[in-house]
């Protein structure tokens, strides 16, 4: 499967462990955060959605 984000996300997910995961969750919640202008109170809720995200892109299952 590709995904939109080549340059953030060029693993595949068998090769994917949660050191990895969590990297490509960081960077995607931190440019969900660039987006709004670094705007406060929704760190959590970047950092949620960037997980969803991540886990539907690359199959890597929560849990």
């Amino acid at each position: 499967m590709k995904i939109e984000h080549e340059s953030l996300y060029d693993m595949e997910r068998a090769d994917m462990d949660m050191d990895e995961f969590r990297e490509l969750v960081a960077k995607n919640a931190y440019y969900r955060a660039e987006k709004r202008g670094f705007a406060d109170g929704y760190e959590l809720e970047d950092w949620l959605e960037a997980e969803l995200e991540i886990s539907g892109d690359s199959g890597y299952l929560l849990g």
